[in-house]
């Protein structure tokens, strides 16, 4: 169909096309941006933690039998109540694995330095957290071995996780593979913040304790210590059977009072399976991504109903002209096509100037809310939605106008 007859008749509607246009643009600038946000957010929200979560609960708790201290009484003190509490978890008959932990990944426990090669970082340097654990962490947490070997009891260290000073360590793929490209990673000597170390063990993945927008570069390198941490809010990891995980936190909790009432678990703490822990975590999240959700839908649909009453209006204006149409051979086809057409170029407009607004909201939520950039996918996906939905909210008064017969013409004279 021959585009020029469609322009002529837009310029004699120059109001009503520009405010569809920019309805249609500032529709594509939130929906692009909503869409990015949402797609970032489910995304972090599916991302395998390495972690074989079914069954996996997470203590953390405060000692209150005394004030503790760095002196050497009280680091003795609190590593004996450890082991204490972490035998008492090892008996209960619903336990399958049992290890002292500092953190877990996504849910807190953060520490983090720099993997190097040589001891003054001059050469190749990788930004990774560090996990503070015993010999059971890494088949607790149900990491998958590709290499090596876990820790012996005998290379457990105890006391408080200030720098790493560990003569040996287990390190995730990435980390292995940005620090030794050609895989032979295992054996090698690196330095954590300038100390050395040995890499005994390989882990397929473990996301960090913490999973924050500006740590997505380096999300999945984590290096496990053997260190278990003597502090007054120690952290255990227990490996229950899946079927029997409220049963457990039962049979933990009365064993763990039972051996020493000295204890608090405050709100934040406690003991709570790593699932239950993950929603709350998210909970917040989820509900951003189901509110962007709704509102996405809300402009979508009064994006759809302006142009369905657009069109509709000049329909009924234009009931003379299509008549004639029909009278001197025009098919239903090419009435539907017209106004299909003429659609089109007011999205297409809409979808251009809707992109320089994507991009300029994209800019300004980054420069005063730290947001992820706009990635260009969300802005193809939004252009698409936008043409998409401007050929289905015409369709329905195009059709109307098609089945306009020919004798309305003379009717209508």
């Amino acid at each position: 169909m021959n585009v020029y007859p469609v322009l002529v008749a837009l310029r004699r509607h120059k109001a009503p096309v520009i405010l569809t246009v920019l309805q249609i643009a500032l529709t594509l600038a939130i929906v692009a941006n909503a869409f990015s946000v949402i797609g970032h957010t489910i995304e972090r929200m599916s991302r395998p933690t390495g972690v074989d979560e079914d069954g996996l609960i997470r203590i953390v708790q405060k000692f209150t039998v005394q004030a503790g201290g760095d002196d050497a009484a009280t680091i003795e003190r609190l590593d004996a109540l450890q082991r204490t509490d972490l035998e008492t978890l090892r008996k209960l008959p619903d336990v399958q694995d049992v290890a002292a932990s500092s953190g877990i990944p996504q849910l807190g426990g953060f520490d983090a330095g720099d993997i190097s090669l040589d001891a003054d970082r001059k050469g190749k340097v990788v930004r990774a957290a560090y996990y503070y654990g015993d010999e059971n962490l890494r088949a607790t947490f149900g990491l998958h071995l590709i290499a090596g070997r876990d820790f012996v009891a005998t290379e457990i260290q105890h006391g408080h996780a200030s720098q790493p000073d560990s003569p040996v360590v287990i390190v995730s793929k990435p980390v292995a593979e940005q620090l030794f490209p050609g895989g032979n990673a295992l054996g090698q000597k690196v330095y954590q913040d300038g100390k050395p170390a040995t890499i005994v063990g390989i882990v397929e993945r473990l996301q960090i304790p913490m999973s924050e927008d500006k740590n997505s570069s380096w999300v999945l390198n984590s290096v496990i210590e053997p260190l278990r941490a003597d502090v007054l809010w120690p952290g255990y990891v227990v490996r229950v059977r899946p079927s029997r995980t409220a049963e457990a936190i039962r049979e933990i909790h009365k064993a763990l009072f039972a051996v020493n009432p000295m204890r608090h678990m405050p709100d934040g703490a406690g003991i709570h399976s790593f699932s239950e822990l993950r929603a709350r975590y998210f909970g917040h999240e989820r509900g951003i991504a189901v509110l962007m959700s709704v509102i996405c839908l809300i402009l979508l649909s009064v994006t759809a109903a302006g142009i369905v009453g657009l069109t509709s209006l000049w329909v009924g204006q234009r009931t003379r002209q299509i008549g004639v149409r029909r009278a001197i051979g025009a098919r239903k086809i090419d009435i539907l096509r017209y106004f299909q057409i003429e659609n089109l170029l007011i999205a297409a407009g809409g979808a251009v100037v809707g992109t320089l607004f994507a991009l300029g909201l994209s800019e300004w939520l980054m420069r005063h809310y730290e947001m992820m950039p706009l990635p260009p996918f969300y802005v193809a996906i939004g252009v698409v939605a936008m043409l998409v939905l401007g050929q289905a909210a015409v369709l329905v008064p195009a059709r109307r106008a098609s089945n306009v017969p020919p004798f309305v013409a003379a009717r209508s004279g």
